[in-house]
Parts: structure tokens; C-alpha cells; sequence
């Protein structure tokens, strides 16, 4: 495959940016992405004429969430389910056109060409997202508290979030509301999470105003392009819980 790519690049964080094309040959269709784009910057750095295109990976098996990268005008691309590091180069034709770009948004600010600043997801999760221990006295076996297995198997499904930012990138508002209430439902669900229930909730939406998300646009744009298929219920349980911890405040 002979593809052209239209990369954006960005020196620093306070660089303006703008998209640069690059011409890729004889591009495997069983190739990942980011394959894809070591091939380019192999090529960059063979020719010595630019520096390699920085874009954020660690795993490439779909679970670190580190690649965010905005394909075509999709978070992770044009498959479903899938992060970018899974998404193969069969999903593209001979002779395409490929933009690529940051997620886009004021609580990822870009730090260069393709990787954002995801630091407000981390102070997110730090002002909630926690549950104490008691370690005086014996240990309780873990299995000693009982948990409905409907509510263990939803909170299971819940903190299947890897926290990549796509429901964010994909939302025109910026909304980080699918993430934040993932990560309220995995504890709310569970009886070892009543404790914080309260002020977790509260803590956690406060934080996300303050790294100044937008609101949820109920356009559900979020749950299509989450590669983990996280679910629009747990906003909906999210704000259920916000309402009864702030009459509980």
C-alpha cells in the first residue's frame, strides 16, 4: 500500500503547529498503525532531514491506553472497539489520504506533534478514586464480603476503562463524563466502596470541572468511539450519585 499522511507537528507546547504530508510505500495491510508510523519515522531518520514524528504507546496490546491518536476524524480510527495500536492498515486503501492528529482538547494540551498532556485524568482519579483499608487487626478474607454478581460483573465492566481519552476527543464538548463515571461505578457498585461513596463522587466531578472539561453532550458519541465499550449507563449512575452525595453534604 502507498499511502499519503497528513501529520500534525508541533515543536512544544507553545509552538503553533500546523499538518505536514509525508508519502509511505509498500505498507503492509497486516500492519498495525503505529507499525505503520515506526516505518515513517524510520524513514525520517534514515533520510536525516526531520525529526521522527513523537507519538505516545507503551503496550500496543490495547490495554496501556497511552496510544490517543485522531484518524481520520476518530478517536483510534475508522474500526470499533479497538485502540490504535490494534488497528491494522487493512481498514485503509491504496493510495489513501490519512489525516492524523492529538486528541483535541483544553485539559489535553499537546506537549508535541501527537502526544497530549492526559495529567487531569491522574488528578481525577487521586481526588477520588480510592478505597481505604483498615490494616489493624486481622486481615478479612476478600471473599468474605458478599457482592451480587450482577453489580461485581457491572463493576468489572466498568474498570475496563484504560483512561485514553477517546470518549473525550470524540465529545464536542470535551466531556471527560464517560471516564469519570467509569471510574465512580467500579467502587460505587461494591460494598467496599460505600465508604468514600459520598465524597468520592463529589471530589471526583469536582476535579474535572476544575481541569475545565466540558459538559456531556448526550450525544452518546463517547460510548461508540470508547475501544472498551464502556457504557452510558454509568453516567446516568454517576449522576445518580452525585444528586443523593450532595443532599447527604
Amino acid at each position: 500500500m502507498n499511502l499519503t499522511l497528513k501529520i500534525w507537528r508541533q515543536k512544544n507546547a507553545n509552538d503553533k503547529g500546523k499538518m505536514v504530508d509525508y508519502k509511505v510505500n509498500d505498507i503492509s495491510p497486516d500492519m498495525s498503525f503505529l507499525e505503520m508510523l515506526d516505518v515513517l519515522n524510520e524513514q525520517l531518520i534514515n533520510n536525516g532531514g526531520e525529526e521522527p514524528v513523537a507519538f505516545d504507546h507503551d503496550c500496543r496490546e490495547g490495554i496501556c491506553g497511552s496510544c490517543s491518536l485522531y484518524i481520520n476524524g476518530e478517536a483510534h480510527g475508522p474500526d470499533r472497539g479497538v485502540t490504535t495500536c490494534q488497528l491494522h492498515m487493512r481498514m485503509f486503501k491504496d493510495g489513501d489520504t490519512i489525516y492524523i492528529e492529538p486528541f483535541r482538547a483544553k485539559a489535553f494540551p499537546v506537549i508535541k506533534d501527537l502526544i497530549v498532556d492526559r495529567g487531569s485524568f491522574d488528578r481525577i482519579q487521586h481526588a477520588g478514586g480510592f478505597i481505604s483499608v483498615n490494616t489493624s487487626g486481622n486481615t478479612i478474607d476478600a471473599n468474605a464480603t458478599p457482592v451480587n454478581k450482577h453489580d461485581a460483573d457491572t463493576a468489572f465492566d466498568a474498570a475496563t476503562c484504560i483512561g485514553c481519552g477517546a470518549c473525550v476527543a470524540s465529545c464536542k464538548n470535551s466531556s471527560a463524563m464517560l471516564f469519570v463515571s467509569a471510574k465512580v461505578s467500579q467502587f460505587a457498585l461494591l460494598p467496599q466502596g460505600q465508604v468514600e461513596a459520598t465524597d468520592r463522587v463529589l471530589n471526583m466531578v469536582k476535579q474535572m470541572d476544575d481541569e475545565g472539561f466540558g459538559n456531556c453532550t448526550n450525544t452518546g458519541a463517547c460510548e461508540v468511539e470508547c475501544p472498551k465499550g464502556i457504557s452510558l449507563e454509568n453516567i446516568a449512575r454517576m449522576n445518580r450519585e452525585y444528586l443523593s452525595a450532595s443532599f447527604k453534604g
